[in-house]
């Protein structure tokens, strides 16, 4: 248990909702940083002069948006745009207290008293063929998932990563209502990543606390 704790800790405990280590194998995202910045502005601009373009230029028929509440809408979103990193990095504090809390939540303590029974309940399972098959194919398939939610988490690090720098072209397609479900479909995604990121450590730390149970007292299992 200790050493899937361990596991647990080394993997989970540099991913989170912290950027350092995407940043670490990833340094040109920062640098380009500024890229989708400068893109994110020149996109709203756009969106904005297009839109304003729709209702003087176009005349009837068009279906077009308020001059006044589109100005709003565009100066609002590069406001946005230009501060994307402040506020998703206050998204991933939020989020990334709940992890920390899950990743520091202790384990149920072990009675070393009981390893005696563990291994008479081992060499009794042993002792019969069939028994001893099915135990080792059923520890081997969780054993699989075990390391395939470990992987899931790491790439679901890796996409919130590719969300977080690419930000400012998600809020640059806020600044219209014909364009609004890109942004909210960012927004659902980006939430949805770091929900997902909590469950997966949630669910990795349920697996250890099983496993600790089961060493412990595996008669009452």
């Amino acid at each position: 248990m200790y050493g899937l704790d361990l596991i647990n800790s080394s993997v989970l405990g540099i991913l989170g909702c912290d950027m350092t280590v995407f940043l670490r194998y990833f340094p040109a995202a920062e640098t380009m940083y500024s890229v989708f910045v400068a893109l994110a502005i020149g996109l709203i601009l756009l969106i904005w002069v297009w839109n304003l373009f729709k209702n003087f230029g176009l005349g009837i028929g068009a279906e077009v948006e308020d001059p006044v509440k589109l100005s709003i809408r565009a100066m609002l979103f590069l406001f946005l745009a230009y501060y994307a990193n402040q506020i998703v990095a206050l998204v991933l504090q939020i989020g990334g207290t709940p992890y920390q809390w899950i990743m520091s939540s202790a384990l149920p303590s072990l009675d070393f008293a009981s390893f005696g029974s563990t291994l008479l309940v081992i060499i009794g399972v042993c002792a019969n063929g069939a028994v001893a098959l099915i135990v080792l194919i059923l520890v081997l398939i969780l054993a699989w998932n075990y390391l395939k939610l470990l992987f899931e988490a790491a790439e679901r690090y890796i996409l919130l990563g590719v969300l977080v720098y690419t930000a400012p072209v998600a809020f640059a397609m806020g600044a219209a209502q014909s364009t609004s479900n890109i942004f909210k479909s960012w927004c659902r995604m980006f939430g949805g990543q770091v929900f997902l990121l909590l469950m997966n450590a949630w669910c990795l730390k349920l697996f250890v606390s099983m496993v600790g149970a089961f060493i412990s007292n595996p008669l009452s299992i």
